[in-house]
């Protein structure tokens, strides 16, 4: 007898936190890491936040609580959603969750059955794809291409809509390419979900990322294009807007009250309840007027850097960034770069049971860790399936300026240490 279930093996990871032993391995022999793996604001969540949850805490507000979320957070959520999208979110189809993360897992199992067709972002939040194949789904990859702005339209996704469609994921603005969509695009997309998809169809739009957009770009969400409402779940939280990840206060708005009603009884299962006075701390920074103050502060900064970023990437030779649109993520094609250093080579010589467990943007982001002390992520932590000929890193600039111009210098150095690549490689530790 196994002492695993076989559907262990079918969950992957979220590489961002897998990394995490490693950076710290490289730190203990002294080396300072430049951290731009992680997808969290570098900001303290603003002081009117925690002040309310320290008076949380100081009323003994810390019991069980309803399972769907405490009411005043549900109506906040459900007034910020009806006032930002146009349209008629109550709070009865409000159900909040330990983050923002829960609902993908939980809505793949709760929607779909094994053989059912999920289709969504490649590259996209690895979660997606992750719990596909745990609930015996199949995964159906929308390819993101470069020479598009990684962006899609109802002609990219109509392809891939077939009979047995049951979830589409959307994401934007995205992790981690930084799409942003417009008013229009997704009037098209809605457009070919309507006509081509079964009534029963659900679009999960992840939209946590919802505040922190550049330029004169403006988030807007699917759930806004007539008819989308009832078949959309609208998906954010307070990890990213209030720079508050280790909150873990999450809400989806579902179609009907029925359906609220089911994911309030698998909250009951999994996690009985989330923390009341997180809770009201969530509230009070969906409510207060001094949160858009806070949030505009940040995503200055964060353009700020983008510039450093996005600019110190294309100044090195064998790299080419897109400038995001949102979210504070750069996503630099580094093909190039691979060829410079002798990396595609190296990694066609490797056997293949190594050969299967990375690839060649994973070299280099091992590399980049061990030999120069950057820490970024690889394209296939954002979607394994097809992304063997893509070619590409994630950096957070999610941290301090300085530090990001110091990780450039470094990867600067990194491009062009073809020798130093060398003796990395053929030491045949640490290539995955």
């Amino acid at each position: 007898m196994d002492l695993f279930a076989k559907r262990v093996g079918l969950i992957d990871t979220e590489n961002a936190f897998k990394i995490g032993p490693l950076i710290r391995a490289v730190e203990e022999q002294g080396k300072e890491v430049i951290k731009c793996n992680l997808g969290e604001p570098d900001f303290p969540v603003p002081e009117f936040i925690k002040e309310e949850v320290k008076g949380q805490l100081d009323r003994d507000n810390t019991h069980y609580c309803d399972p769907q979320g405490i009411p005043s957070l549900r109506a906040a959520v459900a007034k910020q959603l009806a006032e930002t999208r146009g349209i008629r979110a109550t709070p009865d189809r409000v159900v909040v969750f330990p983050g923002a993360k829960p609902p993908i897992g939980l809505c793949q199992q709760t929607y779909c059955d094994p053989g059912d067709e999920i289709i969504y972002p490649s590259p996209g939040f690895p979660i997606y794809e992750s719990f596909i194949n745990y609930v015996g789904a199949r995964p159906v990859p929308l390819h993101l291409s470069e020479e598009r702005n990684f962006s899609f339209s109802g002609v990219d996704i109509g392809p891939l809509i077939t009979q047995k469609t049951k979830m589409i994921i959307l994401n934007f603005p995205s992790n981690p390419t930084g799409g942003v969509a417009s008013a229009e695009q997704l009037r098209d997309l809605a457009d070919v979900i309507q006509r081509r998809c079964s009534p029963d169809i659900r679009v999960f739009s992840d939209e946590v990322y919802e505040q922190i957009i550049f330029d004169d770009n403006e988030h807007h969400s699917i759930s806004s294009c007539p008819g989308m409402e009832e078949i959309t779940i609208l998906v954010s939280g307070a990890s990213k807007s209030f720079s508050w990840t280790g909150g873990r206060i999450g809400w989806a708005l579902f179609p009907t009250v029925e359906e609220a009603e089911v994911f309030r009884n698998l909250n009951i299962n999994y996690f009985s309840c989330i923390p009341p006075y997180n809770q009201e701390g969530a509230r009070i920074a969906l409510e207060s007027p001094l949160s858009q103050d806070a949030i505009r502060k940040m995503v200055t900064i964060f353009q700020e850097r983008r510039e450093i970023v996005v600019d110190g990437l294309n100044a090195i030779e064998g790299i080419l960034c897109q400038k995001p649109k949102g979210a504070f993520y750069a996503f630099p094609n580094i093909s190039e770069v691979c060829g410079n250093l002798g990396i595609f080579d190296a990694f066609r010589s490797l056997p293949p049971n190594i050969r299967g467990k990375t690839s060649p943007s994973t070299l280099f982001q091992m590399f980049l860790l061990f030999e120069h002390q950057v820490a970024t992520m690889d394209r296939k932590s954002f979607g394994r399936i097809g992304a063997e000929n893509f070619h590409y890193l994630r950096l957070s600039f999610a941290t301090d300026t300085e530090s990001l111009r110091e990780g450039l210098r470094r990867i600067s150095r990194a491009c062009g240490d073809r020798e130093g690549f060398r003796r990395f490689f053929h030491r045949g530790e640490r290539l995955y």
